[in-house]
Formats: C-alpha cells, sequence, structure tokens
C-alpha cells in the first residue's frame, strides 16, 4: 500500500470551543477559548487550556450572545489580547487535528483571527462532530430503509443525551469542548471508524 493511513488513535486531536461575541466570523470578537486534547485515544483533561480573551478595540458583544455565555465586557477587559491566545491555540493546533462540534463556525473565526495576528493558518485536519452525527444517520437508513424518525438530532447538549452522555453546563468553552471529545469517541465507536482517512473532513 502507497499510502497507509494511520489508525484514529494515532494521532492527537485537539478539541476546542470558542465563545464569542456574535456569530459573524468577520466582524465580531473571540471572547473564551477552550481546548482538550485526545491522545491515545483517551481525553487528556490534565492537558485542557482555558483563556478569556480581550476582544479587539471597538469590538462589542452583541446581547443575543450574552444570554447564550453570560460574558460581559467587564469579563473580558482584563483578559490576554487575541494574539497572546492565538498563539496558545497554534501550539496546539499544529500538533493534530482539529476537533469540533459544527467545525466550520470555529474555523471562520480562527482563521480571521489567524489573519489579525498575522500568523499563518497550519490548516490541520478538522473533524466535524456534527458531521459524524449525519455520518449515523445515514448509516441508520442505510441499514434499515423503513426507519422512522426525523432529521437527527445535532444540537450539541441534545445529541450527547441521545447517546447517554451526561450534561454540562452549556457556551462554557472547556466544558463545549471536552463535550465535543467525549461525543467524538462514542460516534466514532459507533461508526467503527478505524483509521483516520475514515473519518469524513469537517
Amino acid at each position: 500500500m502507497l499510502f497507509r493511513s494511520p489508525a484514529w488513535d494515532e494521532i492527537t486531536y485537539w478539541a476546542i470551543d470558542l465563545e464569542t461575541g456574535g456569530l459573524d466570523a468577520k466582524r465580531d470578537p473571540i471572547l473564551a477559548v477552550g481546548m482538550v486534547p485526545i491522545r491515545g485515544g483517551v481525553v487528556q483533561l490534565g492537558e485542557a487550556f482555558e483563556s478569556l480573551v480581550r476582544p479587539e478595540d471597538g469590538a462589542t458583544i452583541r446581547p443575543d450572545s450574552v444570554r447564550a455565555h453570560q460574558l460581559v465586557p467587564r469579563d473580558v477587559r482584563g483578559a490576554p489580547p487575541l494574539p497572546v491566545v492565538l498563539r496558545e491555540v497554534h501550539a496546539r493546533l499544529r500538533q493534530g487535528a482539529l476537533l469540533a462540534h459544527h467545525a466550520g463556525i470555529e474555523v471562520g473565526f480562527l482563521r480571521r483571527a489567524y489573519a489579525t495576528v498575522d500568523l499563518v493558518w497550519p490548516r490541520p485536519r478538522v473533524v466535524d462532530t456534527a458531521e459524524l452525527l449525519l455520518a449515523l444517520e445515514r448509516r441508520a437508513r442505510f441499514l434499515d430503509p423503513d426507519r422512522v424518525g426525523g432529521d437527527p438530532v445535532l444540537e450539541l447538549q441534545a445529541a450527547r443525551r441521545q447517546l447517554g452522555l451526561p450534561d454540562y453546563p452549556p457556551h462554557r468553552a472547556l466544558h463545549d469542548a471536552l463535550a465535543a471529545a467525549e461525543l467524538f469517541l462514542v460516534l466514532r465507536r459507533k461508526l467503527g471508524l478505524k483509521r483516520v482517512r475514515d473519518l469524513p473532513r469537517g
């Protein structure tokens, strides 16, 4: 075989979640970052990274985002600025794959942040747990074409609950990163994905 794909647990996955001042990756600031690695197929809580982020000058926090994460300007006023936090993120993303739930949101904010601090986006492999949920549903419908049910549940906490995983306080960056990491481990096993090449790209 010319190109052997490593076993899924031979690479490091950094699960990441961002809390932001809105959903517009072009304008809204990153307010908090949570990251936790999976090494050798095991979540390594002792290596978790979490930081608030001081928004760039002039950036605002949208009221609807505050209702989700409860972060207001005074909470992040004394936090490290984006360039400092992003270098911590960068050091971790260079180790392996980026793992997130609805990863497109995280990747959009991170790519814009990288551009603003003059860092080169490392183009990590992206693994999206929402894509894995869709893959699980597709497999279930293939195996049972008469299966009754609506669209798959893609909201993070609801999807976890459906798979028997416990609730964590939502919209806390580190909690949501850990929630995505655990969800990934369950979905990978259910889907029987054994090689990195088997993982759908986010």
